[in-house]
């Protein structure tokens, strides 16, 4: 069965060019939002969220990936041009992908994201910044309720 990833991230060319790559990668997007409302709405059955930080409604991105990953159990990856903005919200994630992004970055975060093996692969992708594991990061994705 194929992951379903949530892309939140308020300018629409980025998104579209974002959910190309992750429908390449073989995901599948279960929908685009461009603010916290919309990323909330969107976040049931998902198991991968790509949060931009600054979004239609601000710069909501860091509280909508604690939020995704608090009450959803979704694996939370940022994409930004300005990842010192995340700050105690790395808690929540797996870590960040530097915009401007390659799309390898992205597939190859994405299928990491998708499994359980997190930390060993994690250093080799360039682009992708893995933030140390909390615990709820890595919670296995068929074990969320």
């Amino acid at each position: 069965m194929s992951k379903k990833v949530l892309i939140v991230e308020d300018e629409i060319f980025v998104a579209l060019e974002i959910e190309h790559i992750v429908e390449d990668a073989g995901f599948t997007v279960s929908a685009i939002a461009a603010d916290r409302q919309a990323a909330l709405e969107a976040a049931k059955g998902c198991d991968i969220a790509l949060v931009d930080l600054n979004l239609r409604d601000g710069p909501t991105g860091p509280g909508i990936g604690v939020e995704l990953a608090s009450q959803y159990g979704i694996r939370v990856i940022y994409v930004t041009a300005n990842p010192a903005q995340i700050g105690s919200a790395s808690t929540a994630a797996l870590g960040v992908i530097t915009k401007p992004f390659r799309a390898r970055s992205i597939t190859e975060t994405l299928h990491l994201a998708a499994t359980d093996q997190p930390e060993l692969e994690a250093a080799e992708i360039v682009g992708f910044t893995p933030f140390p594991p909390s615990r709820g990061s890595w919670m296995p994705l068929e074990s969320r309720g």
